[in-house]
C-alpha cells in the first residue's frame, strides 16, 4: 500500500535487538506508545504528539503473514503500510514522518493481522 504522509519512508528488515522473548525494545525517552506484544487484530489510541518533531511508527510481527497499519491523526491518515511477518523471525517495517505531518494531541494506530495468530509489537517515537 502507498505511504500517504509527504517525506515519509517506509522500511522493511532485521528486527533490532531485543530481550529474549520480545519484538521491539522500549522506546526509551523519546516514547510515545509500546505495545510490547499483541496478537491477532488490534491497535492503540494515545495523545501526547507534538507537531513540531518528526514521528517513527516501527511494527515488528511474526508468524506467517503479514499486517496492514494505519495512523491516524487528528482525523487525517498519516500513514499506511504492510509488514510482512514471516515465521519463526520477526519482520519489521518503520516509517518516519516528517515534523508536522502528526499533529500535536492525539493519534490512533490500527493494525490488521492476516491471520489471527500472528504476533506483533510496536512503537511510536518522536525524536529530537
Amino acid at each position: 500500500m502507498a505511504l500517504l504522509a509527504a517525506g515519509a519512508m517506509a522500511t522493511a528488515g532485521a528486527a533490532p535487538a531485543v530481550a529474549a522473548g520480545g519484538l521491539l525494545p522500549h522506546p526509551g525517552p523519546e516514547g510515545l506508545v509500546w505495545v510490547q506484544e499483541s496478537v491477532g487484530d488490534g491497535g492503540v489510541a494515545s495523545g501526547g504528539a507534538w507537531e513540531g518533531l518528526p514521528t517513527v511508527l516501527t511494527v515488528a510481527c511474526e508468524g506467517g503473514g503479514a499486517v496492514e497499519v494505519t495512523m491516524e491523526s487528528q482525523g487525517s491518515r498519516v500513514a499506511d503500510f504492510t509488514v510482512d511477518c514471516p515465521a519463526g523471525v520477526p519482520g519489521v517495517g518503520s516509517v518516519t514522518m516528517e515534523a508536522g505531518v502528526v499533529q500535536s494531541g492525539s493519534f490512533t494506530i490500527g493494525v490488521d493481522a492476516s491471520d489471527d495468530s500472528i504476533r506483533w509489537a510496536l512503537t511510536v517515537t518522536q525524536p529530537e
